[in-house]
């Protein structure tokens, strides 16, 4: 099998010298049962690794090296020019996904310096003995790692440069100011645990905890209150739920080396910081490599893209991954009885081929003998109760679904607040009975385990107008998976292509399976799925860091946020088991990898619909309007940089009345977003206004 260009370039660096291991997907958290104790240069070991985890990040250790890991956001370290031109002749220098830069170093002999947060610099971490790196060509949700052209790793570690002398002298010193006391523990002033000791202090208290037998839940409990009352200033909470997490999942007996590892620090480091200001960030569109689902669902979408007018990935996986979760409807589930229908939505404008998925799917489902299961419109919430009485598995493939959301956001129609109420309750009962409505000359009936899946798709401007605060919290949108497509590429002529046998049989597979013997179309008995010990570990700590953000946003009372979080681990749990019966659907098994895979794209689906709520969803018609000129001029930014946005430009984008434009141009300029100023014309006429976003408003926009 031909080696990923992931698996290449880990070759590559073993050839170098560098063992390697693997990291999640789109992630930082190791794939081996050891982390990074677990590198090899061994080659045959990494191929089986990458074999497993085609998609898998690079990770090297940081033994023997040197590695300066510094935040991008605005950071100016080092301000002395001299000291910052020594740095950009270092031996290797690879740019992060958020715009930082990893500094590569061979670690002189004799010294033994420990890895480090903040301690030499805000926003520069120390990287060495004990600790860890992701390399290029490595991904996260925020895009890619990549070596500086000409600084590449691929040399030798001992061809490496040393550090520059004054970096050799500060290191130096803070190994000495940083040493412990005589007891061991840190060193704090008074009893306040100091910035740039939190983390290690927070966790030899876990690892004390965990070896006196405390659960995860007493852990977490007992370093939040440390937390509050000693660490100055306090911990972000995600970080030490995740310390928490971290310890407790251990062996007692090998709490040590996850101290040694600081691997909690270093799988959020880009995610978390102690002014919480990643909150509501744009982790942009889908990444690439999470439209990725190893079996059918693969085949399914390389098919799709093959006989496409216009080939649009995302379209093609999420048509696909809605159809592996309609066949697998009703015939397994995981563990915690989740089941696999799935909300599935994508947004292209038109003219990219929003229907070619479906047409696809049904091509499928009719050579499979499924064609009745096919669904294409919703009338009313009557009519999908008595579309899921006679097919309990149906898939709905839905186009324009927006318009649907949109009278529902404007209370307008209560037949559609019907239609979302029913696909809310169809939704929940998956996994028991759903109890009819009582009609005239028919006894109450009973729907047994109703499987709805739904493939909708939207125009993106559209779908954003009908966001609404309604619509966020009454649960509805915290149960869609929202895709995003990219521009409309290349078209093409010859598309025809007969359907793979391959696609055709599992179809059929599917449809022939009966795990409930006889009745398995009238009181399925699903097949319980198991998940080995890795995936649940990746599940755990999931549902750890989804709780602590639930809390958080409780905390703040946003609860859009609380309703989407909270149906986050649910999501996970879903994909994962649909990831199983893509990859085996004789014997399925959620792996370490499906979880990974699971977890980071709900992580991502997420943030990505918290940033877009807080610059799209309004509580009112007022609010609508403020954020539309707020997006106007983020618009003339993009095209014109600072220059003034002339009133009469807005005027004919947002045709409002005098009276409109007045009110939200007065909240804006009280709430610093904008700033305002008359143009004199130079006596050519009655003076006007112009307007430009003020600097801080996309810092403010976000935390709206």
């Amino acid at each position: 099998m031909r080696p990923t260009h992931l698996a290449a370039a880990a070759l590559r660096y073993a050839e170098a010298g560098y063992p390697v291991f693997p990291c999640a997907p789109g992630g930082k958290s190791p794939l081996t049962e050891h982390g990074f104790h677990d590198a090899t240069t061994d080659a045959e070991q990494i191929e089986r690794w990458w074999a497993q985890h085609p998609s898998a990040n690079i990770g090297i250790p940081t033994a023997g090296l040197l590695v300066l890991d510094i935040d991008g956001s605005g950071n100016s370290w080092p301000s002395d020019p001299d000291e910052a031109a020594d740095l950009a002749s270092a031996g290797a220098i690879a740019l992060t996904p958020r715009g930082g830069r990893h500094v590569v170093f061979r670690r002189p002999d004799g010294k033994a310096w420990k890895c480090s947060t903040g301690k030499l610099a805000p926003g520069v971490d120390i990287r060495t003995d004990g600790g860890y790196i992701v390399v290029p060509p490595s991904r996260t949700a925020q895009g890619e790692y990549r070596w500086v052209e000409g600084m590449e790793l691929d040399q030798p570690a001992n061809r490496l440069a040393e550090p520059p002398a004054w970096l050799v002298q500060e290191l130096d010193s803070l190994a000495t100011a940083s040493r412990p006391s005589a007891n061991g523990t840190p060193r704090t002033i008074g009893n306040a645990i100091p910035q740039g000791q939190r983390n290690a202090a927070l966790a030899r208290l876990a690892g004390s905890m965990r070896r006196v037998g405390m659960s995860a839940a007493e852990i977490g409990a007992a370093l939040l209150q440390v937390n509050r009352d000693r660490c100055a200033p306090p911990l972000p909470m995600r970080e030490v739920e995740t310390i928490a997490a971290s310890i407790a999942k251990r062996e007692p007996d090998s709490v040590s080396v996850a101290l040694v590892e600081n691997h909690f620090g270093q799988m959020y480091a880009e995610r978390l910081d102690d002014d919480d200001t990643a909150e509501n960030a744009d982790p942009g569109p889908v990444p690439d490599q999470l439209l990725h689902v190893p079996g059918f669902v693969d085949e399914v979408m390389h098919y799709t893209l093959d006989t496409a007018p216009y080939p649009e990935p995302v379209l093609a996986f999420a048509g696909a991954l809605a159809l592996q979760a309609f066949l697998a409807g009703r015939k397994v589930r995981d563990a915690m009885d989740n089941r696999t229908n799935l909300y599935i939505l994508s947004l292209a404008n038109s003219g990219v081929g929003k229907d070619h998925a479906r047409k696809v799917n049904a091509r499928i489902l009719l050579a499979a003998g499924l064609a009745d299961g096919l669904g294409t419109s919703f009338a009313s919430g009557e009519g999908i109760e008595d579309r899921l009485f006679a097919q309990p598995a149906t898939l709905f493939q839905v186009d324009e679904i927006d318009g649907l959301l949109l009278r529902v956001s404007q209370a307008k129609d209560a037949r559609h607040e019907q239609i979302v109420s029913m696909l809310l309750q169809m939704y929940s009962a998956a996994s028991t009975m759903y109890v009819m409505r009582a009609k005239a000359g028919r006894e109450r009936s009973v729907i047994d385990q109703p499987c709805l899946c739904l493939f909708g798709t939207a125009v993106p401007k559209h779908f954003y107008e009908s966001l609404s605060a309604r619509l966020l919290t009454n649960g509805f949108l915290a149960r869609l998976l929202i895709l995003e497509c990219r521009r409309r590429g290349a078209g093409r002529d010859d598309t025809q292509r007969p359907l793979p046998e391959s696609i055709i049989a599992a179809a059929r597979w599917w449809a022939d399976f009966r795990p409930g013997g006889n009745l398995g179309d009238e009181h399925p008995k699903p097949r319980l799925v198991s998940h080995t010990s890795e995936a649940e570990r990746a599940f755990r700590e999931l549902r750890l860091r989804a709780e602590a953000e639930y809390d958080r946003a409780q905390d703040r009372n946003d609860p859009a946020a609380m309703a989407i979080w909270a149906r986050a681990y649910e999501q996970a749990r879903r994909l994962a088991l649909i990831y199983a019966c893509s990859v085996c659907r004789q014997q399925p098994q959620i792996s370490a990898e499906a979880a990974s895979w699971a977890g980071a794209f709900i992580d991502h689906h997420v943030r990505r619909m918290l940033f877009m709520a807080s610059r799209y969803a309004s509580e009112n018609d007022f609010d609508a309007k403020r954020k539309r000129l707020l997006e106007v001029l983020a618009q003339w930014r993009e095209q014109n940089g600072d220059a003034w946005m002339p009133f009469w430009r807005i005027n004919r984008k947002l045709p409002w009345s005098t009276r409109e434009h007045e009110e939200v141009r007065q909240t804006l300029v009280e709430q610093r977003l904008i700033e305002v100023h008359t143009v004199l014309n130079g006596g050519r006429g009655r003076p006007g206004l112009a307007y430009r976003l003020l600097d801080s408003v996309d810092s403010e926009e976000e935390s709206s």
